[in-house]
């Protein structure tokens, strides 16, 4: 069973940095494109930075320049660098994985548990 956990989340002050990494576990042929989101307290999950298996990248607005995804493809590991970090960055940080092939096995989306980043001011 494929599996994705996050870790790297934490306290920072604004303008620090963090790395968040997103694995997967299992066996895995392929994923199409991994994305983060994010949801803040009281707010709906917004996507925030894409990879795609070709390595086309894509970002929200609000953390263009700032945030930057990648992808180990021999570690099946997905990181999101995050710099110049924002009070408004506060939010739980999700991985998700889109059409994860294992074995016989596809799924449609994965989702990790999540990792908090907290920015104080």
């Amino acid at each position: 069973q494929v599996q994705l956990v996050e870790s790297g989340g934490g306290l920072v002050q604004a303008g620090g940095s963090l790395n968040l990494s997103c694995a997967a576990s299992g066996n895995i042929f392929s994923i199409n494109a991994i994305n983060w989101y994010r949801q803040a307290a009281g707010k709906q999950r917004e996507l925030v930075a894409t990879i795609t298996g070709g390595g086309s990248t894509n970002y929200v607005d609000s953390v263009q320049g700032r945030f930057t995804i990648s992808r180990d493809f021999a570690k099946n590991t997905v990181y999101l660098q995050m710099n110049s970090l924002k009070p408004e960055d506060t939010a739980v940080y999700y991985c998700n994985a889109e059409k994860v092939l294992s074995g016989t096995t596809y799924y449609a989306e994965l989702w990790g548990q999540g990792t908090q980043v907290t920015v104080s001011s």
